[in-house]
């Protein structure tokens, strides 16, 4: 835990022109630089303008050409990229930290100056939109979980994270990017996070490059709320059931719940170890199962989680293995798991955060989202203590939550061998 606790593996927080900022001082010869904005799906008032800002970050601003972008990054040997989520668009750069401030500024630049033409968004943005399409299109379990999410949450955090083609063409102008881009860019909705430089530096230019964004105003979304309820979509491209309950929302908000980690790490279904099951109740109880894949996970979010237990391969193995996680829960809940067991679990799910923190990058867009959102950031020893301090009543209980609540469940592939929530037992 001291590790854990490290200075270097704490963020700071502080701000500079009026924009929060996250800081690790890590040791080394690199930095990362992130800027956070609440622009995810939840935020956008059209479906595709998340999308959009994504792949319209590092094309042309009005100071350079996304030609002369490329080759300055590349001569100085730097990273960049950008990607979107149900909450957040994230800006990152990786580079040399003796060149922060030509990113700092280029961060800044991509915010507050790029430009939104219409014939790129039709020569470049739109086809680029329309692959990311097909390939998700073609991944049976991320349709599966962005249909739980549609099914758990309807609007906000239910917004699919891939529109169809129709979608793109009835919504998307460059009109609109540009407009959705000044109010998401805006000071009160962004955060920059940051690992390795050193924070006066940082302070320094984040001061110089960042004080003529505008202040804007805060991007508000209705407070989520679980409805629960049962999606079938039928699909060529395999088969997958996502089963889903209410689950913990980020680190330092109301309704954090650090035993959502450990009933995770308990159900499991991927051993940790190889050549063995491993100790994962769902690894245990799918043993026999050559053709599937199972995975359990919480995904967290500013006022909200969703707990996920994800069976993909051959339908007929994932009709059985879902019967399979209903009992699984129905026994933890009635407290027939050994106390062995679930000390595995809190110390498999105390393993994952620290582990995690290995990498600088952890815990980014966690941190830039709960600065924006006035909550903490992303602290690993904090998570780490809390879970460490998990009971086996508390396991138990989350569990029976589950059970006397609604489901959330979707089913992507044959749907005639796929079951129905019924078929399995839980109510939706």
């Amino acid at each position: 835990m001291a590790s854990a606790a490290s200075p270097g593996f704490q963020y700071d927080v502080s701000e500079a022109a009026g924009v929060k900022v996250a800081h690790r001082e890590v040791a080394g010869p690199t930095t990362t630089l992130a800027l956070v904005a609440k622009a995810g799906a939840r935020y956008q008032p059209f479906p595709g303008l998340s999308d959009a800002l994504e792949y319209f970050a590092f094309k042309t601003t009005l100071k350079r050409s996304a030609l002369r972008i490329n080759r300055e990054v590349e001569l100085l040997g730097g990273e960049v990229s950008s990607t979107n989520s149900r909450e957040n668009v994230v800006l990152k750069a990786k580079f040399l930290s003796s060149d922060l401030p030509y990113f700092a500024e280029l961060l800044a630049e991509v915010a507050s100056q790029t430009k939104y033409p219409a014939h790129e968004l039709k020569e470049v943005v739109l086809g680029l939109l329309r692959y990311k399409q097909q390939a998700f299109a073609s991944n049976s379990e991320a349709v599966a979980l962005d249909a739980a999410h549609g099914v758990a949450f309807h609007r906000g955090l239910g917004e699919t994270l891939t529109p169809t083609n129709a979608v793109f063409d009835k919504y998307l102008s460059a009109d609109a990017i540009a407009e959705f881009a000044k109010e998401a860019y805006a000071k009160s909705n962004i955060a920059l996070v940051a690992s390795g430089s050193n924070s006066a530096e940082l302070s320094k230019w984040v001061g110089e490059f960042f004080k003529e964004l505008p202040t804007g105003s805060a991007k508000e979304s209705p407070a989520s709320k679980y409805f629960g309820g049962e999606q079938r979509i039928a699909s060529k491209a395999g088969s997958s059931l996502v089963i889903a309950f209410p689950g913990s929302s980020a680190f330092g908000t109301a309704g954090y719940k650090p035993e959502a980690s450990v009933l995770a790490a308990l159900l499991g279904g991927e051993s940790n170890i190889k050549w063995t099951p491993g100790f994962s109740l769902l690894a245990q109880a799918t043993q026999g199962f050559s053709q599937l894949r199972a995975s359990t996970q919480n995904l967290a979010y500013s006022d909200a989680g969703l707990f996920t237990v994800s069976l993909s391969g051959q339908a007929g193995q994932i009709a059985a293995a879902g019967k399979n996680v209903v009992e699984i829960v129905k026994k933890t809940a009635a407290g027939d798991v050994s106390s062995e067991t679930i000390k595995k679990a809190v110390a498999l799910a105390k393993f994952r955060a620290l582990e995690s923190v290995q990498t600088l990058e952890t815990g980014i867009e966690a941190t830039g989202s709960g600065l924006i959102n006035g909550s903490k950031p992303y602290q690993i020893g904090e998570i780490a203590k809390a879970i460490e301090g998990v009971t086996e009543q508390q396991v138990k209980e989350a569990a029976k939550t589950f059970l006397s609540g609604k489901a959330s469940v979707a089913a992507v592939g044959d749907l005639f061998q796929l079951p129905y929530a019924e078929d399995l037992g839980l109510t939706v």
